[in-house]
């Protein structure tokens, strides 16, 4: 067996003795997100663009919209408010999340 082998049969095995460890960490942190979301007052799936900001008042930024260019990819439009973010199909909520800082989330600007 050469030393570039042994040394690739190291690294595989430590990688895959560390990933469950990562996967579990993962797991327990993506619960404890949906749990929160749970408890949360968040803009439910079809409120209006109207009912949202009545509600929730205006939001910190609203991003560009994206999409559009065909029946199948409708116009998105995503609002940032200071702990969430809401998704809009046209002017529909589709989806809010929590704004936590994984992802773009910390500087969504950078996505405009």
């Amino acid at each position: 067996m050469s030393k570039f082998s042994i040394s690739l049969s190291i690294a595989l095995l430590a990688a895959s003795v560390g990933a469950p460890v990562a996967a579990h960490a993962a797991d327990s942190l993506l619960i404890n997100r949906v749990q929160q979301e749970k408890g949360m007052d968040l803009p439910s799936r079809g409120m209006s663009m109207a009912d949202v900001e009545k509600k929730y008042g205006a939001p910190q930024r609203k991003l560009s919209p994206r999409g559009g260019d065909s029946a199948q990819h409708p116009v998105i439009n995503r609002w940032d408010y200071a702990h969430f973010i809401v998704y809009f199909e046209k002017s529909h909520v589709i989806h809010a999340v929590l704004n936590t800082p994984a992802g773009n989330n910390t500087n969504p600007a950078s996505v405009n």
